[in-house]
């Protein structure tokens, strides 16, 4: 199991950048949210390659939930 990023807020996923098995560095943003009319890059805490990225653009999210994972 890899890293796994999590939502710290109940926010809209506005965009995807990146897919699974793409390679990210530690700092490379991998998708932005929206929550209250601001946009809030999620970045990778690690490098590595995403193994999962179980969401899409438009999805809404809870506090907590998966965004991607990291291995």
């Amino acid at each position: 199991m890899g890293r796994q990023i999590t939502s710290d807020l109940a926010a809209n996923v506005w965009k995807v950048l990146v897919a699974t098995g793409d390679s990210v560095a530690a700092g490379d943003t991998l998708v932005i949210l929206e929550s209250m009319k601001m946009e809030i890059p999620v970045e990778a805490e690690t490098s590595g390659v995403v193994t999962a990225l179980p969401v899409s653009e438009g999805d809404v999210l809870d506090e907590g939930d998966l965004i991607a994972e990291i291995s």
